[in-house]
This record gives structure tokens, C-alpha cells and sequence, in this order.
């Protein structure tokens, strides 16, 4: 009697564990599939991006130069696909993509090229808002530009999003005055005075200095719960191609950290300048 009650609890033993390794062998699986298809979904951006980042050549500097932005993110956005671990990092790729594709469609604009069906909006993109009217102010003894059109005077374009925790508006720049803090990953004390001079009042930016300088604006926090779960689909594969050839859906980019002005001074220990 005692025999068979020693079968017995062995045999319920050898059970759990037998059902236990067996779910614990689905859950990879399911997790790996997912994986696997964030991946997939990313690497149809990726792919889309690089058809067009090949198949363009600028023909004037405002085209050039978001063409080769373009191609920036294009080898970024490889680079994360091969070392994504997570579903998340997969998305984070596909983000970075979705923003070169915005280069894309920029540069095809300043072009006078069909600029293809619309990409899925980016993290930070609605409530950053975007430059709506021509302006030009005097900073640190030079000047500084903004468009909502490519020009030589503004070849630079930004497809509108948060770098370093503040919003950056969508539009043409004379230069890339966000770049040394999405380098750096803090903004320079001189930066809130730009942003004041540079947009103030205009309409389709809706937040003031004040606001840039705490991180957000109206409609900031109903951005970030629309764009909530990493962007969720992030777009889903909208977008489609550019005319026949590879397009569509964009960052990349995410955030670049947040925190305050980068307490002491200006980037990289001197002016704003310096590009």
C-alpha cells in the first residue's frame, strides 16, 4: 500500500514538472513569435527607407540635406534591428525609420516631387506642432531662420517631435539648433531665449518658452497618452510607397532623455553654434 502511494506522488511530481516545462516552453515560443514579428514589422520600414534613400539624389541643398538625415537614420535603424532584443528596441527601430522616411518625403517636397501618401505620426509630433510662418531673429550675433518652406536660406528640415524632453516644431531651418542637444542629451541655457524669439506667438506652435522650458505644452500629456505603449502600432505600416518605389511609415527616435537645461552652461562648453 505504501508502494503505490510512493508511485503515486512520484508520478503527480514528474506530472507538474512535465506540465510545467511545457508551458514555460510555450511562453518562449510566444514570446519569440513576438519578437519575431515586431522585428518583421520594422524591417518593412527599414527596407522602404533604403529603396528611397537609393533611388534619390538631391538636386538642390535643401534635398541633399534631408536625404542625407535620410540616410543617417536608414544605418541607425539597421544597426537597432540587429541588436534588438525586446519587441520594444524592434519598435524603437521601426520609430527611427518612420522618422528617415519623413526626410524622404521632405526632400521629394523641396524637389517638386510627389511627395507620396502621408507616414504615421511620429512620438512627440502632434504636440510639438510645426513652424507656420517665415521668421528670423538675431541670436548670439547671428542669425536664425525658420520656414515652413525648403529654401537655400532654410535647408535644414526637423519632421517635428521632443529632443531632450522639449518639443522641436516641424519645419525649414537655417540650422540644425537642436542637434547639440540631441547629441548632448540637455538643452543650453541660451536655448529658451531662441525658442521664446523664434516662435513666439506663432500659430500652429502651441506653447510658449515657459512651457519649452518644463518640456511640454498644450496638448503635450494628450500626445504622450495618444502615443502611450511605445506608439503602439506606431503607425501600423501606413504610409505605403513613394510612387511606386519603397515608402512610407517613420522615431525614431523616441525621447532623448528629458531632465532640466543642462545646468551649466551652453553645449559642449561654448555657444550655441558650433554645428
Amino acid at each position: 500500500m505504501e508502494l503505490l502511494l510512493i508511485f503515486a506522488v512520484i508520478a503527480v511530481v514528474v506530472g507538474i514538472v512535465v506540465l510545467a516545462r511545457g508551458q514555460g516552453t510555450s511562453r518562449r515560443r510566444s514570446e519569440e513569435s513576438i519578437l519575431a514579428d515586431a522585428k518583421a514589422d520594422a524591417r518593412q520600414s527599414i527596407e522602404r527607407l533604403g529603396g528611397q534613400v537609393y533611388a534619390l539624389i538631391g538636386s538642390n541643398e535643401p534635398a541633399k540635406s534631408a536625404l542625407s538625415d535620410a540616410s543617417e537614420r536608414f544605418n541607425a535603424a539597421g544597426s537597432q534591428i540587429e541588436q534588438a532584443s525586446t519587441p520594444k528596441q524592434a519598435q524603437l527601430a521601426k520609430q527611427t525609420a518612420l522618422e528617415g522616411l519623413y526626410y524622404i518625403r521632405a526632400a521629394r517636397l523641396a524637389m517638386d516631387m510627389d511627395p507620396g501618401p502621408e507616414i504615421a505620426t511620429l512620438d512627440g509630433q502632434k504636440s510639438s506642432g510645426e513652424v507656420t510662418e517665415s521668421r528670423d531673429i538675431e541670436f548670439e550675433g547671428r542669425q536664425v531662420s525658420a520656414s515652413p518652406n525648403p529654401s537655400d536660406k532654410t535647408p535644414n528640415y526637423y519632421p517635428g517631435g521632443r529632443v531632450a524632453g522639449r518639443p522641436v516644431p516641424a519645419g525649414w531651418y537655417s540650422e540644425p539648433w537642436w542637434k547639440p542637444a540631441l547629441v548632448a542629451g540637455a538643452w543650453g541655457v541660451g536655448s529658451v531665449f531662441l525658442f521664446s524669439a523664434m516662435f513666439g506667438g506663432m500659430a500652429g506652435v502651441g506653447y510658449d518658452s515657459t512651457a519649452f522650458e518644463s518640456g511640454y505644452g498644450d496638448g503635450y500629456q494628450d500626445g504622450l497618452d495618444a502615443g502611450g505603449d511605445q506608439g503602439g502600432d506606431v503607425g501600423g505600416d501606413q504610409g505605403g510607397d513613394f510612387g511606386g518605389d519603397s515608402g512610407s511609415g517613420d522615431s525614431g527616435g523616441g525621447d532623448f532623455g528629458g531632465g532640466d537645461f543642462g545646468g551649466g552652461g551652453d553645449f559642449g562648453g561654448g555657444d550655441f553654434g558650433g554645428f
